[in-house]
């Protein structure tokens, strides 16, 4: 059974002031703990054997059978539950959790089938929670084996991040890097391929517009149909910025330039359906193969 409940019913209570940060995204007064909300998201953590730090109830719901053995539980009043949660209509269950902690080798699980050719997705600078978590969600359905953010995305831990991933950021790594620890994968025969909008002039070595004099130059850089790309091979995806795309710093690394043909009258894709189709179509390649 749960340790015995402890009723709480003041909102500076040291608990509730950690879950209140938590929820804010404040790591450093939360002690880096994560804060998650609603059963459905409790029993993602549970299932995914991520340990459960706190669990505060609503004096209004009684204690779930379901909750871990010898977990803290804090019963709060309800005006304190609905002062210290990040939803309007709290489903009046929350808990504090210890994240998980993943490195770059994550990418490359050693316990993975000898077959399992890594997939990475690279989310540069996203900035809209939604869009990261629904990748993250997508990574695990089509089998990618790890999510890669650099500077300026959007944390997953952001609560829309996490409610959008629906539990998968508990299963899939996602990994902050920098620009060198991209092109340390390609030393592990990982390609770069540069996801970039479909009306991209295939010329274009920069942003769309600026144009190169040099034939060899036009050749590598051109844009191929994600489709006629080899994407069972080990690959990362980069996934640029809602507004502005893919940066110079990122293109240049790139080992090719890949879109997803549009017939449709449209300048591009929303970076979570982009990352998505680019995903599905790498697992029905390798499902193919």
């Amino acid at each position: 059974m749960t340790a015995q409940p402890i009723l709480v019913t003041s909102r500076a209570n040291a608990r509730v002031k950690q879950l209140r940060a938590a929820f804010a995204g404040h790591a450093r007064l939360s002690g880096g703990l994560v804060a998650i909300e609603g059963e459905t998201m409790l029993r993602e953590a549970l299932a995914s054997g991520l340990p459960l730090k706190t669990v505060f109830l609503s004096s209004r719901i009684a204690p779930p059978a379901w909750l871990p053995r010898g977990v803290e539980l804090l019963v709060l009043s309800e005006d304190v539950f609905v002062s210290a949660v990040a939803t309007q209509n709290p489903q009046g269950i929350a808990a504090l959790l210890i994240p998980p902690v993943w490195k770059i080798e994550s990418a490359f699980p050693a316990n993975s089938p000898a077959n399992k050719v890594p997939l990475l997705l690279v989310a540069a600078g996203l900035q809209d929670p939604g869009n990261l978590g629904t990748l993250v969600r997508s990574a695990e359905a089509f089998g990618a084996t790890a999510v890669l953010t650099t500077h300026g995305t959007v944390s997953e831990w952001n609560q829309k991040a996490l409610r959008a991933s629906a539990g998968s950021v508990f299963r899939v790594p996602v990994v902050q890097v920098a620009a060198d620890q991209l092109v340390a994968l390609k030393s592990r025969g990982v390609r770069l391929l540069a996801a970039v909008a479909p009306n991209a002039e295939s010329n274009s070595g920069s942003p769309v517009g600026s144009k190169s004099n040099s034939k060899a130059t036009r050749r590598e850089r051109a844009v191929l149909p994600a489709t006629e790309t080899d994407l069972a091979c080990a690959c990362a995806l980069m996934i640029g910025n809602e507004g502005a795309g893919l940066g110079e710093e990122w293109l240049s690394l790139a080992d090719a330039r890949i879109t997803i043909p549009t017939p449709g009258r449209v300048e591009s894709l929303n970076a979570a359906v982009a990352g998505s189709l680019l995903l599905y179509e790498a697992s029905r390649q390798r499902s193919a193969s």
